[in-house]
C-alpha cells in the first residue's frame, strides 16, 4: 500500500505534467502571434524576417557539422558581449570546441557574429513548443549547453534533459519580481530548475533567491559583464571627439520608452528655476537602448522644441544643436568616451536598469534612478565605490549631474573610482570556465 508520501510524490508529478502540457498548449497557439510580431519588428530590423524557420526548429538542409558543440543561449545584445570573455577562454581550454550559439534578438544575434570562428554554427532560439526544442536537440546535438543569467525555457529544457545533454545556468540572476512569479508557476518552474545540471548564480543574494525556489546553487562567481573589454577604438575615438568639445557633456545612457520625457520634463523644471548650465551650459547627448525607437526620439525631442544632432548621420563629429543623439548600435564605448558623466536608463522607469558596468570601464561616472533591480549588487557595489550616486527621480538626477560638471575635482575622483570599480570585480569568467570543465570532459 502506498504511504501518504507516495501520494503527495505522484499529486505532484502529476500537477507538473499537467502544468507543462497547458504550457506548452499555450506556446503552440502563440505562434501565430510570434509570425505577427516578428512581420511587426522586420520593418525597423529587418533581420527579423530572416531565417524565420529556425525559430520553430526548422533548420533545412543545414548541416550539424562534426565536432563537439558548446551551446551557449545569449538571448539579446547584453549577453551576448558579456559571454564573449568566457567563450575565449573556453575554446582555449577545450581544443577542437565548436560554438553554437542561439539569440532571441536582432542585435543579439548581429553581435554574436563577431564571436563565431570556421565550423561554429549561429541560429535564432526555437520558439518553447515540444516539437520545435525536441528538434533543435536532435538535429545539433550539443555536448553542453549553457544558459545566460534569466532565460529558462521549460520545454527546451525538459528537451534536453530527454536527449541527456547537460545544461547549465551561469551568471545566474532572478530579481525579486521574478522570484515571485516563479513562485507562483511553481509547478511549471522548479521542474525545469530541477532538470538544469548546475546554477551558477552571480553573488549571494542571487543565491538565496535561488535556493527559495528549491535550486541548489554553486558558490557565486561575480558577474561575467565585469570581464567584458569595452573596444578601446571606439573609446579613444570618443575621448578624442570629447577633446574638440568646449562645453560638458552629459549623457541620457541606454534610455527606455518614457525616460526622454521624463528628461524633457526635468529639462524644462531646471530652465524654468533659471539653472545656468540648464539652459546652456551644456551639451546633452541621448542614446535609446532599442534602435527601432531611433525616430521616434528624435522626433519627440524636435516636438519639445529642441535641435537635433544624430551620429549616424553626423559621424564622429555631431552637428552643433541641443541634443545629440546616439543613433547607432554596438558604439556604446564611444558614447561613454565622450561624456563626462551619464544618467542610467531603465533605472528612472520602473524597468531595472540597464549596465552600469561598461560605462564604469570606460571612466564615465553614473547618476542612477532609483528602479537597479536586475543589476542590483553591481549597482549597490558601485555607490560604495564611489563610481555611482543614486537619485529618486530624473529631476534629482540632473541636478547631480550638473553639480558633478560643476566642480571638475570631484567629478575626477567620480572617473577614476569608476576604473577602479570595473577592475575590482573581474574574474568571472575564469571561475566559471574551470567549473564546467568537468561537464564538457564528461566526469559529472
Amino acid at each position: 500500500m502506498s504511504n501518504s508520501g507516495d501520494k503527495g510524490s505522484w499529486a505532484t508529478l502529476r500537477l507538473q505534467r499537467l502544468a507543462l502540457a497547458v504550457y506548452s498548449g499555450v506556446m503552440v497557439l502563440l505562434q501565430v502571434a510570434l509570425r505577427w510580431k516578428l512581420r511587426r519588428r522586420a520593418h525597423s530590423e529587418p533581420a527579423y524576417a530572416q531565417h524565420v524557420q529556425e525559430r520553430f526548429g526548422d533548420y533545412g538542409a543545414m548541416p550539424p557539422g562534426a565536432g563537439p558543440l558548446l551551446w551557449v543561449h545569449a538571448v539579446s545584445l547584453g549577453e551576448t558581449r558579456a559571454v564573449a570573455p568566457l567563450i575565449a577562454l573556453l575554446r582555449a581550454q577545450w581544443p577542437g570546441l565548436r560554438l553554437l550559439l542561439t539569440h532571441g534578438t536582432a542585435t543579439g544575434r548581429e553581435a554574436g557574429q563577431e564571436l563565431l570562428q570556421a565550423g561554429d554554427i549561429q541560429v535564432w532560439q526555437p520558439w518553447d513548443t515540444p516539437a520545435a526544442t525536441r528538434r533543435f536537440v536532435q538535429h545539433f546535438q550539443p555536448r553542453l549547453g549553457l544558459l545566460l543569467e534569466t532565460e529558462i525555457w521549460p520545454n527546451w529544457i525538459a528537451a534536453c534533459a530527454q536527449a541527456g545533454v547537460p545544461v547549465c545556468l551561469i551568471n545566474a540572476r532572478l530579481s525579486a519580481q521574478s522570484l515571485r512569479r516563479a513562485q507562483s508557476l511553481r509547478w511549471l518552474a522548479e521542474p525545469a530548475f530541477a532538470r538544469l545540471r548546475g546554477v551558477w548564480p552571480q553573488d549571494a543574494e542571487q543565491a538565496t533567491r535561488f535556493r527559495a525556489l528549491g535550486v541548489r546553487p554553486h558558490a557565486p562567481t561575480g558577474n561575467l559583464k565585469f570581464d567584458m573589454e569595452p573596444d578601446l577604438a571606439l573609446w579613444e575615438q570618443g575621448q578624442s571627439a570629447r577633446q574638440g568639445q568646449l562645453l560638458p557633456v552629459l549623457m541620457l545612457a541606454v534610455s527606455r520608452e518614457g525616460e526622454e520625457q521624463m528628461w524633457i520634463d526635468a529639462l524644462r523644471a531646471l530652465r524654468a528655476g533659471g539653472h545656468v548650465l540648464a539652459s546652456a551650459g551644456v551639451q546633452w547627448l541621448i542614446v535609446p537602448r532599442h534602435p527601432q525607437r531611433f525616430d521616434a526620439v528624435a522626433a519627440l525631442l524636435e516636438a519639445a522644441g529642441l535641435t537635433v544632432a544624430r551620429r549616424s548621420t553626423d559621424g564622429a563629429v555631431f552637428s552643433p544643436a541641443d541634443v545629440w543623439l546616439g543613433d547607432t548600435l554596438g558604439e556604446m564605448p564611444f558614447y561613454y568616451g565622450l561624456a563626462d558623466a551619464a544618467l542610467l536608463g531603465g533605472s528612472f522607469a520602473p524597468l531595472g536598469g540597464q549596465n552600469l558596468i561598461e560605462a564604469a570601464a570606460c571612466r564615465c561616472p553614473i547618476v542612477m534612478g532609483p528602479h537597479t533591480f536586475n543589476f542590483a549588487q553591481a549597482a549597490a557595489l558601485a555607490q560604495e565605490a564611489g563610481a555611482a550616486l543614486r537619485r529618486p527621480d530624473m529631476l534629482s538626477a540632473l541636478q547631480c549631474a550638473l553639480q558633478w560638471v560643476e566642480d571638475p575635482a570631484q567629478l575626477e575622483a567620480a572617473s577614476s573610482a569608476a576604473w577602479a570599480f570595473a577592475q575590482t570585480h573581474r574574474g568571472a569568467a575564469r571561475r566559471i570556465s574551470l567549473a564546467l570543465g568537468p561537464l564538457w570532459q564528461g566526469n559529472v
